[in-house]
């Protein structure tokens, strides 16, 4: 199917547009959630919450005997939860540096889900089938009740940003201040965690276990080579995980036995990439255009000072902007001295070079820089 006809289907189909619509609702709400978690310096909690979940999802499904969305929903949420305040209890209570904690509780928990699934595999239950859609996700499996939690959940999580805006910034970017101001700082703390491990939990369905913290972080990774404005990294990365869920959805419609959570992961790496080679202050591409053009802003002076001390040491010099260098100097090339001519700080004449009063005095100024950084 082309993108012709997979545009038109989405206008027909009405499962089509709940798939997508939900995908671009997840991937908005966790590049917002996820630039907290990015900035906190905490990227590997997004993988360590989603491995949490899993023994939630299991055990719910173990004592209802059946899958039941909200139940499973719950189950996750709690086993969420709870590796994550066990994962700031043992930084806090314990010498554990913080990726060794999450290290743990994500091969623990992930160890207990897995232990769990097998455990149901085996029973003489058809209603395990299915399962294993929390390990890879399926968004075929998205219902109109399932966007429009995941709709909710966004919005809310989007209103208490807006009203601790402040609070959270602050907690950001220095912790120690905020506590001085009087902010309850441990409050702050859990609340967007709360609301990171929720993202998480609803995510599953879509993305899966594997792969949820790649939706989470990969698009503030994008949106964080762009900008150093808190807001407007929040805002990209929404954009640029809603335009990855759109662009995921419409991949895996269009090409036959193609899973939407990996595309949409794909799509998001893809915007990552593309941030990190062509952001104009971070990007690789600019950054080598920067250093190309310093070493050729370098090389000009280098050859300019140079000139500038060989006059000022010249036994017959009167007016050393006027005097002739002649053409035994060793520190130019031939491109140095045609661009440093186009800049009018030299004029040559055959095989000869004079420094212009311009050259010569922005040639004392380096020359005088350079002597007051050497000594």
């Amino acid at each position: 199917m082309d993108i012709i006809a997979y545009i038109k289907l989405l206008f027909e189909d009405y499962t089509l547009q709940v798939i997508t619509l939900g995908t671009a609702i997840l991937g908005a709400s966790c590049g917002m959630l996820g630039s907290f978690a990015v900035l906190r310096k905490q990227s590997l909690l997004g993988d360590a919450i989603s491995h949490a979940a899993l023994p939630g999802i299991a055990l719910a499904f173990i004592l209802l005997g059946t899958k039941n969305s909200i139940a499973i929903l719950i189950g996750a949420l709690v086993s969420g939860l709870i590796g994550t305040f066990w994962i700031r209890g043992m930084i806090k209570n314990t010498r554990l540096k913080p990726d060794t904690a999450l290290g743990l509780v994500l091969s623990i928990f992930f160890g207990v889900g897995m232990l769990l699934l097998t455990y149901i595999q085996k029973q003489p239950n058809a209603n395990q089938a299915g399962l294993d859609k929390y390990l890879f996700g399926q968004a075929a499996t998205l219902l109109i009740s399932d966007v429009w939690l995941l709709g909710s959940v966004t919005l809310v999580s989007f209103t208490v940003l807006l009203f601790f805006w402040k609070e959270l910034k602050l907690l950001l970017f220095d912790e120690d201040y905020t506590k001085t101001l009087g902010f309850n700082v441990r409050f702050l703390d859990i609340l967007i965690t709360s609301f990171i491990v929720l993202a998480i939990v609803l995510g599953l369905q879509t993305v899966g276990v594997v792969l949820m913290s790649a939706m989470l972080l990969a698009p503030a990774a994008a949106a964080r080579q762009w900008t150093n404005k808190l807001w407007v990294m929040v805002l990209l990365a929404a954009i640029f995980g809603a335009f990855s869920g759109v662009i995921g959805t419409a991949i895996s419609g269009s090409v036959r036995g193609l899973s939407t959570g990996p595309v949409i992961v794909l799509v998001a790496s893809c915007f990552v990439i593309v941030s990190f080679i062509f952001s104009p202050e971070r990007g690789i591409l600019f950054k080598q255009i920067r250093k190309i053009k310093n070493r050729k802003e370098l090389k000009l002076f280098k050859t300019l000072s140079l000139m500038y001390e060989i006059a000022q040491t010249h036994e017959d010099i009167s007016h050393p902007h006027q005097i002739a260098i002649l053409n035994d100097f060793q520190g130019y090339s031939v491109k140095a001295l045609k661009e440093l001519e186009e800049q009018k700080l030299i004029r040559l004449n055959g095989k000869l070079w004079n420094m212009t009063k311009d050259g010569y005095h922005k040639a004392a100024q380096l020359f005088n820089q350079n002597t007051i950084t050497n000594d």
